[in-house]
């Protein structure tokens, strides 16, 4: 199957109403939808690819937007609450055969270093990391986002919070 000026200029015509490939297929006759494709794509036509989520009602994309908008209120709050404490336990250094189930495992400089430690705080319940050291390993889910407001955050947290 051939290309003519004819075909090609009812491709363009069709494909700028917004007739789908295989409605454009059908019409000119004698060719696949996947010609149709390969061709608008060599012709650098505009893709006219629509997700279901764009071709949806927005009342569906307003709930959506909501829902999200709330549950990352959640966990900003969850977050908070550790950086409101400013308190934390001093370091308590200890060595990998010193650690215990209880201990933070948060390791502190390069393991082939001399002076390497691991943090040795108390570590939360079902967690391997102190209070501090959560707040570095866990993330929450999605793209990162400022955990509170500047104010409440401790100079030596906020100055972490924003190089990671």
């Amino acid at each position: 199957m051939s290309w003519t000026e004819e075909k090609v200029s009812k491709l363009k015509k069709l494909w700028g109403k917004g007739n789908t490939a295989s409605q454009i297929a059908e019409i000119i006759g004698g060719i696949s939808r996947n010609a149709v494709i390969g061709k608008a794509h060599r012709l650098n036509l505009s893709a006219k690819i629509k997700t279901r989520t764009a071709t949806s009602n927005e009342s569906f994309e307003n709930s959506v937007i909501d829902k999200n908008i709330k549950f990352k209120k959640g966990r900003r709050s969850k977050f908070k609450s550790l950086i409101i404490e400013k308190d934390f336990e001093p370091e308590n250094p200890k060595t990998l055969e010193e650690l215990d189930e209880n201990s933070c495992k948060w390791p502190i400089g390069h393991p082939d270093e001399k002076n390497f430690y691991f943090c040795g705080r108390s570590s939360l319940k079902d967690f391997s990391y102190c209070k501090l050291h959560l707040l570095y390993a866990y993330q929450p889910k999605g793209k990162k986002e400022d955990v509170t407001d500047k104010e409440e955050v401790p100079e030596f947290i906020g100055k972490k919070i924003k190089s990671a």
